[in-house]
């Protein structure tokens, strides 16, 4: 009798332990339950779960908001997750403080090779977006959430990301009563960001593109460029801006130029705080060596006769020919160095005057052009060789007077 009176304290601490490890045990169920239920959305690619755990504004939240976004900006998270996978690594209950908390391993998208993808695909089209104004601009992000999914959207259906693990932590709390739990999911921009693989911090990473590849985008998309978008960015209006057929052509025969022998190398970096200096070397057409095939071919039609006779417009039109075949025909290039400047505005690397320098850079000595809109050869010219100018040597008939019939003969 003495022997069970002893033993009774024992039994009800044993008792009391397995009470309390069957509710921990319980607990734990209901949670990873509650984890396995809300995880098991984003793996079917249910929008609705994307939504609720991964706001469209957190991932910009600097865009305009917009009340109608369309059903490929809803599409994103679905092709986000597509390959969206977990694991519980371990649960943890505090019945007391009614909260939980579960380590987990999140398999998720490549986010930082996305989150550049996106950032040069951004400024890209940024770039693009000023070169088709009409009006000397800057580039600038869009303020459309639209657009920015849009981006991403496209970068998601056409390129191949890899999968990378995550470990993270998820907090959850009972919002129940003592003899009936229900666990819910802590949401917060922490969980959100680790459940789309860090893509938040990555967007919002000010040096995401390094000052090198910022620079790579600037010069690889003017290599894109059409006649009129190359005019509108660079400014140079006299050449690749302008309602003159003939101007026109010319225009078109630089960007073709440019399309065919534009290249760099990018030679060093320094970067200071939030200024950087990259050297380059630049290739391009050799405006130079243009030139002078055009002035040699022009001097010797000046030194001509035929200069005379042909009269002012004549004379324009064949000098604007002879700089279009001197330029369509030209093969040679020439490299220098070239530097650019770039700032950090908090937000992304930019180039500073970037019209100015590329401009520079690429078309030298044409960035303007080298006939007047005057007669090749002027009337005080004319006079100096003892020669009056057709223009006002010719009558307007059909008769040629034996002066005239000498000078052709001659």
């Amino acid at each position: 009798m003495k022997i069970v009176k002893s033993l009774i304290p024992l039994l009800l601490f044993i008792l009391a332990i397995t009470c309390l490890s069957g509710c921990s045990h319980v607990d734990k169920t209901n949670v990873e339950a509650v984890i396995t239920n809300e995880l098991d959305l984003l793996k079917n690619l249910n929008s609705d779960a994307t939504q609720k755990y991964v706001s469209y504004k957190e991932l910009f939240p600097d865009a305009t908001s917009e009340t109608n976004l369309s059903k490929d900006v809803k599409d994103v998270f679905s092709l986000f997750f597509q390959n969206f996978d977990y694991k519980i690594l371990n649960i943890n209950v505090d019945n007391d403080k009614k909260e939980a908390s579960a380590q987990l391993r999140l398999s998720t998208v490549d986010a930082y090779a996305l989150a550049k993808d996106y950032a040069q695909a951004s400024l890209e089209a940024a770039i693009l977006n000023a070169a088709d104004s009409d009006t000397t601009s800057t580039e600038e992000s869009t303020d459309s959430m639209e657009e920015r999914y849009l981006i991403l959207d496209q970068l998601l259906k056409s390129n191949s990301y890899a999968t990378v693990e995550r470990e993270c932590t998820m907090q959850l709390r009972n919002s129940g009563s003592d003899d009936r739990a229900e666990w819910e999911i802590v949401r917060s921009h922490a969980l959100e960001n680790d459940l789309v693989g860090g893509l938040m911090t990555d967007l919002s990473n000010n040096d995401l593109l390094s000052p090198e590849e910022t620079l790579t985008v600037y010069l690889n998309t003017l290599k894109t460029m059409d006649t009129v978008q190359m005019g509108n960015y660079l400014g140079i209006e006299s050449l690749l801006n302008t309602s003159d057929t003939d101007k026109n052509s010319i225009a078109s025969a630089l960007v073709a130029q440019v399309h065919k022998n534009f290249d760099f190398t990018i030679t060093s970096c320094d970067e200071q705080s939030y200024s950087a200096s990259v050297q380059t070397k630049i290739t391009t057409f050799d405006s130079a060596a243009i030139l002078d095939a055009y002035q040699t071919e022009l001097d010797t039609y000046l030194a001509s006769a035929d200069a005379v006779i042909d009269g002012s417009e004549k004379r324009y039109e064949n000098s604007m020919s002879m700089l279009l075949n001197n330029i369509e025909s030209n093969t040679s290039t020439v490299s220098s160095d070239a530097t650019f400047h770039l700032t950090n505005d908090g937000v992304s690397w930019k180039l500073q005057d970037s019209n100015i320098s590329i401009g520079n850079a690429i078309f030298g000595t044409l960035s303007s052009s080298p006939v007047s809109d005057t007669s090749a050869i002027s009337s005080e010219e004319a006079n100096d060789k003892g020669i009056e100018d057709e223009d006002e040597n010719i009558e307007n008939d059909d008769s040629t007077s034996d002066d005239e019939n000498d000078f052709y003969e001659e």
